[in-house]
């Protein structure tokens, strides 16, 4: 039903529409996942029992539609939202994508649309993302290696993802972003290989800190590396120069390799450097919950409410009630440390 009006979550002044929450922090980006589909099965993504198998993902009915997400996406602009990432699990493999995005690019007042892929499709959906609007683009990819590839995602593909790379940097993608996360024993041995990259080329790589998502993922505290970590290893190939910030710029904290180099690395540090004061977020899953915090298990159900005869209003009302049930931090390295406990929700459900 309708969220409840409270006074908690009033409207009835222009300040109380404001995405801000209780600790003073304005949410001006919203995190979209548009299906729990993938043509991937990443170890760190997909449970171990699962990756043998196919995956079915959610009943269509189950997701949000293409006309309920828009109305939330204009709603929560309204309220401040200036930055949108589309995420999927993949959210190229969703039937009827580009007509929608071709939609959500007309939204007034939405600045910067982003979309998170695992470079699958993107050879085929290169062109008609760039003709709509897209300019910025995350490509997910743990490895250079095609055999690697395999054995991380379940699927022998490198080299039609590598396709999609490229035809991303020919029709003028910027910046393209590659995701890394780093594994000890897994892949940490590339470290040279992507750094190298951001030299020769103008992509920049983020090499990002193994999370501990999903109740039954394969996440292994041996293979976790800290961001410290890993940039005193990247830092023998050259000195690390800090790139200045961008207002919309995300959580990574960003370097040149090099005073020549063309590109740059980033790190994104949730465990280690977890960076929850200054997080702007809000996401919606691909169930149609709204979760504030990516490694904190509360959620506000969106979907219910849509399918219930809402007004804006309502949506709103939804909208205020996750961002002011968002957590000061997740504390995630304590409950490691103490019980051993993850985030219970997959990935691919959550839109990273």
């Amino acid at each position: 039903m309708p969220a409840q009006k409270n006074n908690l979550y009033s409207i009835d002044s222009a300040d109380n529409t404001k995405l801000k929450d209780l600790f003073s922090r304005t949410v001006s980006y919203l995190r979209l996942s548009l299906t729990d589909r993938c043509n991937l099965k990443c170890l760190y993504c997909v449970p171990e029992e699962d990756r043998m198998q196919s995956l079915s993902g959610l009943a269509h009915n189950d997701l949000l539609s293409y006309e309920e997400l828009l109305r939330v996406v204009r709603v929560a602009v309204s309220m401040g939202i200036s930055k949108l990432r589309i995420t999927g699990g993949e959210p190229l493999v969703r039937r009827n994508v580009m007509p929608f995005i071709e939609q959500l690019v007309k939204i007034d007042n939405l600045n910067d649309i982003r979309i998170t892929t695992n470079g699958v499709l993107l050879k085929k959906f290169a062109k008609p993302l760039a003709a709509a609007g897209i300019r910025k683009i995350n490509i997910s990819l743990d490895t250079l290696q095609p055999e690697r590839f395999a054995r991380i995602t379940g699927v022998d593909c490198f080299d039609q993802v590598w396709q999609g790379v490229e035809q991303a940097q020919a029709v003028g993608f910027s910046p393209i972003k590659l995701n890394t996360v780093v594994m000890r024993g897994v892949n940490d041995d590339e470290l040279d290989d992507f750094v190298r990259m951001s030299q020769d080329t103008a992509m920049e790589i983020r090499f990002i800190e193994f999370m501990p998502i999903g109740s039954s993922s394969s996440w292994d505290k041996q293979a976790y590396m800290s961001s410290d970590e890993i940039m005193e290893r990247i830092s023998k190939q050259g000195k690390l120069i800090p790139v200045s910030r961008e207002k919309t710029d995300g959580p990574a904290t960003m370097f040149r390799v090099g005073k020549d180099a063309q590109g740059k690395v980033g790190f994104i540090s949730p465990i280690s450097h977890r960076f929850c004061d200054q997080c702007n977020r809000l996401r919606l899953t691909s169930e149609g919950m709204l979760r504030s915090c990516l490694l904190d298990d509360r959620e506000t159900d969106l979907r219910s409410v849509l399918r219930q005869g809402c007004s804006e209003q309502d949506i709103q009302q939804t909208l205020l009630a996750a961002v002011r049930d968002k957590p000061k931090g997740h504390e995630m390295e304590e409950r490691l440390k103490n019980q051993g406990e993850n985030c219970h929700g997959r990935m691919s459900r959550i839109g990273g």
